[in-house]
């Protein structure tokens, strides 16, 4: 048994390795100044939630083996002073994560959008087809209890690869950590405009996550992306590259089927992109012993990852998805799936501006088009939002210049969008709603049940 504690336990990724730490046997506790849902109830099942919020140095003592350091902590923290004046080993989560499996096979992917729903599905196939690994992965998914898993026994661990910044203490993005002996970079779009100014100083981050994989390693990249094609030009001799793309598929009565081998396998998944994350997928677990016959049947049950395309309601009236789509090209991306999906139903989207990028008036334009396949398109913003991220007054004819949409409905009330909603009959309608915020905590079953 060790004893770790956990400053900033309640993150999502985490309070899931704070809990994986514990099923292994070992003492965690834990502080946070503020903890939200699902993170409080699942601590809460796990003994791990704080008795109080916020930082106390008796926490930190010399009975602890390490501390592990969340990115919601500050450089200042007096935990985390405490911790150093100490000399507690100090692990960043992912720093945590390559020690855990230094010694293992490490499976990446990375990429601007689709590393979760592309993890998601290896870590599905596997488990279905009873082949154990360890893994971190940044959605809830169905059939397992935490988004990270640890264990001697396995020989493989699959992470997904973040590219955003590794802690407080240490300014690299997540994925540079991990040195993977295999790689998957799913596609670029330039993101987290607050800490890479520009596109440039993003592209490098993949340039050296790259430069990372081992000597004998692979590469699969998505050839539908240009960047990702130009990146690989340049890549070691001693690892080898591989392409992948759309497979053949065909959609009918609101389904899609794989083509393989002249057999049809119906998917509960839809869209160019999902295909794209799937054949990424598909070649991983090629490569972990999968026949691909076997992989296909296994996916035939894959409903996707938390909030990634997620199912909320399906009627007679109205079919309404969730995904986490942010970036200008995912929410196109996106947005066209569900129209090539359900062509006869009119398509309302909903987008909410809530990352930094996407608040930023000189990110904006990036978003032109990018609703243009909705039939009816309402954006929403919080100026509160925008108050806690510093960031100049965002008008709402920036927002509608931006997206050159014509009809577009801009909303920094929360109540306003649900109450035009309400209003409206919804019949013979999908609606997606996209964010990677929580449109200011509306209440999707309340909003949409009776529909």
């Amino acid at each position: 048994m060790q004893r770790f504690h956990f400053i900033a336990i309640g993150g999502s990724a985490m309070h899931n390795l704070a809990i994986a730490l514990k099923k292994k046997g070992n003492a965690i506790s834990g502080s946070d100044d503020e903890i939200f849902e699902p993170s409080r109830s699942r601590l809460a099942k796990y003994g791990l939630l704080p008795d109080s919020e916020g930082w106390d140095v008796s926490r930190i003592h010399q009975g602890l083996d390490a501390v592990i350091l969340g990115m919601h902590a500050k450089k200042d923290n007096p935990e985390l002073l405490a911790a150093k004046e100490q000399n507690i080993p100090i692990y960043s989560f992912p720093e945590y994560l390559y020690e855990h499996a230094k010694n293992k096979k490490r499976i990446v992917v990375g990429g601007s959008h689709g590393k979760t729903t592309t993890t998601a599905m290896i870590l599905h196939v596997l488990h279905a087809l009873g082949q154990e690994v360890d893994y971190m992965v940044g959605a809830q998914l169905d059939g397992f209890e935490t988004m990270v898993s640890l264990s001697s026994e396995a020989k493989t661990m699959i992470l997904e690869g973040d590219e955003y910044l590794t802690s407080a203490l240490d300014p690299r993005p997540k994925f540079h950590v991990y040195r993977p002996h295999t790689a998957v970079l799913t596609g670029v779009a330039w993101d987290h405009m607050n800490v890479f100014p520009t596109f440039n100083d993003y592209l490098e981050q993949f340039r050296i996550f790259i430069r990372k994989v081992r000597s004998g390693g692979h590469i699969y990249y998505n050839r539908e992306d240009n960047y990702l094609k130009n990146l690989m030009i340049n890549t070691a001799d001693d690892v080898d590259t591989h392409s992948y793309t759309l497979p053949e598929y065909s959609t009918r009565d609101g389904m899609t089927y794989i083509h393989h081998r002249a057999t049809l396998y119906p998917l509960q998944i839809f869209g160019k992109h999902n295909l794209l994350n799937m054949e990424a997928a598909r070649l991983i677990c090629n490569d972990l012993g999968i026949d691909t016959d076997d992989f296909y049947t296994a996916m035939a049950s894959f409903k996707g990852a938390s909030n990634r395309m997620e199912k909320m309601k399906e009627s007679k009236n109205l079919v309404f998805f969730k995904d986490f789509a942010h970036a200008p090209s995912k929410v196109m991306a996106t947005l066209n799936a569900v129209r090539e999906q359900y062509p006869n139903r009119r398509l309302i989207a909903l987008f909410e501006l809530h990352t930094y990028s996407s608040l930023n008036k000189g990110f904006l334009p990036s978003y032109r088009h990018s609703l243009d396949a909705a039939d009816e398109a309402m954006v929403f913003y919080s100026p509160h939002a925008i108050e806690l991220k510093k960031l100049p007054y965002l008008d709402e004819d920036d927002v509608h210049n931006a997206f050159d949409k014509e009809n577009l409905q801009v909303y920094t009330d929360i109540e306003a969008l649900k109450q035009s909603l309400n209003n409206r009959e919804l019949k013979n309608t999908a609606v997606l709603a996209m964010s990677s915020g929580n449109f200011g905590g509306i209440n999707w079953e309340e909003l949409f049940g009776e529909k």
